[in-house]
């Protein structure tokens, strides 16, 4: 296995001197943009969304081996990055279209992987939500959008990072209905997207169990959709059908219930590369900014969300270096 030069220059920037991918995610638009101006009680400008974003890169980035920004709120913010952290900025539209079933993606529509690239990127990502229960014409619809990207970040010679969602259509995902499919859901979408001709470079997937439903776990709500011996199982059957890097998202859990899920990854001992975690580090921080300000989130930040980001670093310790995927001890045996 041999990687092409901006591919290897590109996985090596968002990873640390392990190989291990410690990523912040701060991508969020339309519900970011919805969560502050409940808080504010009203608008949210440009500005606020550009000054949100930059806190927590400037605070955060110096804990984390790259962030995850978006095109049209976050390239201020990617400025404002410590020195040690890449960039991964997002391709895809925020939510989905809603007029009809399948919750369809869409791109941004000034940009293409040749503009990301020039804007600074280091990878590219896309979200998609996914679940091989869908209708064939919809699931089809989306692996040929998929194709398409996968080719577009080819020819630029960048890394493809691939979020895959799970949902249910007029399911709860939080629910304990869809807590018991969700193993399926996970597996079996990581699956499909692991094969060569969609071209991801890193597949960033869900914890195929929630926490809320493994008996015995500190999240547990008090209803069994597993014991923990059946989460683990959930754990390798999902890493056993990965032939390419992948790792976690936190899904917008708690700090405390990602931290957790991560701990129960280590103990399944599945070959995950990291993660690119969003909310379970700064959401709470959210009120915070909405009724004090820059400064009073800058100040929560440095205390709250840096410690949130250590929790989660703390549990990588069971993580394995992206380029052990393809049986190379370093980055640089991939030239």
């Amino acid at each position: 296995m041999k990687l092409t030069p901006g591919k290897l220059a590109g996985m090596k920037a968002v990873s640390d001197a392990r190989g291990v991918i410690a990523a912040a995610a701060m991508d969020q638009r339309g519900s970011l943009k919805k969560a502050l101006g409940k808080e504010k009680g009203g608008d949210v400008s440009d500005g606020m969304m550009e000054e949100f974003k930059s806190l927590v890169a400037e605070v955060l980035t110096p804990h984390a081996s790259a962030i995850l920004l978006d095109p049209e709120w976050g390239l201020p913010a990617s400025k404002r990055r410590a020195k040690n952290a890449g960039l991964l900025l997002a391709y895809e539209k925020t939510g989905y279209d809603k007029t009809g079933p399948g919750r369809l993606p869409d791109l941004l529509d000034l940009w293409s992987a040749r503009r990301l690239k020039e804007a600074g990127a280091d990878c590219v990502k896309i979200l998609l939500y996914y679940t091989p229960f869908d209708p064939k014409p919809i699931n089809e619809q989306k692996h040929a959008w998929v194709e398409r990207i996968g080719d577009e970040c080819r020819a630029n010679d960048i890394p493809f990072f691939l979020e895959l969602v799970g949902y249910e259509e007029g399911a709860d995902e939080k629910g304990f209905e869809y807590a018991k499919k969700k193993p399926e859901v996970v597996t079996r979408s990581m699956e499909e997207f692991t094969r060569d001709r969609y071209g991801a470079d890193v597949l960033k997937v869900e914890v195929p169990v929630n926490m809320k439903f493994v008996e015995g776990a500190q999240s547990f709500s008090g209803q069994k959709a597993y014991t923990k011996e059946e989460a683990i199982k959930a754990f390798h059957a999902a890493a056993k059908v990965a032939t390419r890097p992948f790792i976690y998202l936190s899904a917008g859990v708690s700090n405390a219930e990602f931290t957790e899920s991560l701990r129960l990854a280590g103990e399944s001992d599945v070959r995950f590369v990291g993660v690119l975690c969003g909310r379970a580090t700064w959401k709470e921080g959210i009120p915070v900014y909405g009724k004090g300000g820059a400064n009073a989130f800058r100040a929560w930040l440095q205390k709250d969300g840096v410690r949130n980001i250590k929790n989660v670093n703390d549990c990588l310790k069971g993580a394995s270096p992206w380029f052990s995927f393809y049986g190379a001890k370093s980055a640089d045996q991939l030239a």
